[in-house]
């Protein structure tokens, strides 16, 4: 049995571009899970976790371990308490975004299905993204012109 501590200090990975400063720890890959991906993040204050996006293949679960986060969510921004958790339906419906807004760092820890291959839209910027069955990325770009579905093809 595998064990991670949500109130420890061990970091997989760090962010340090300006407004976008956070912590990140693998807890899944920590724990051995298969099934579930999770991940704890440590925002700092005044910064953003992620661009504003979507899921089309999986969907995820936020719950808010130290301080109040702001959500964005289509539905509007709304300022959330420790202990609250929320779920990211795929599709549009689920779009979301973190902001930290307070004084002092929060930690939210996000839970998710690991389904793959997965599409990634980023509604701000218009990107999209996909990743293969392996976790690949094999895009990341704007949308062009459509294609005939015979294009190329001869």
């Amino acid at each position: 049995m595998k064990i991670f501590n949500l109130r420890g200090d061990e970091w997989d990975r760090t962010e340090e571009r300006e407004g976008w400063r956070s912590k990140d720890a693998w807890v899944g890959a920590h724990i051995g899970a298969e099934l579930i991906g999770g991940s704890m993040y440590e925002l700092a204050p005044g910064d953003k976790l992620w661009p504003y996006h979507v899921h089309h293949a999986n969907e995820e679960w936020l719950i808010v371990l130290v301080g109040a986060p702001t959500l964005r969510t289509p539905e509007g921004e709304q300022e959330l308490n420790e202990g609250d958790a929320v779920c990211f339906v795929r599709g549009k419906d689920g779009a979301h975004q973190v902001t930290n807004r307070t004084d002092t760092p929060i930690r939210v820890l996000m839970l998710s299905t690991v389904i793959a291959p997965d599409v990634i839209e980023y509604l701000d910027s218009g990107k999209i993204g996909a990743r293969s069955v392996a976790g690949e990325r094999i895009l990341l770009s704007r949308p062009g012109p459509e294609l005939d579905y015979w294009d190329g093809e001869d």
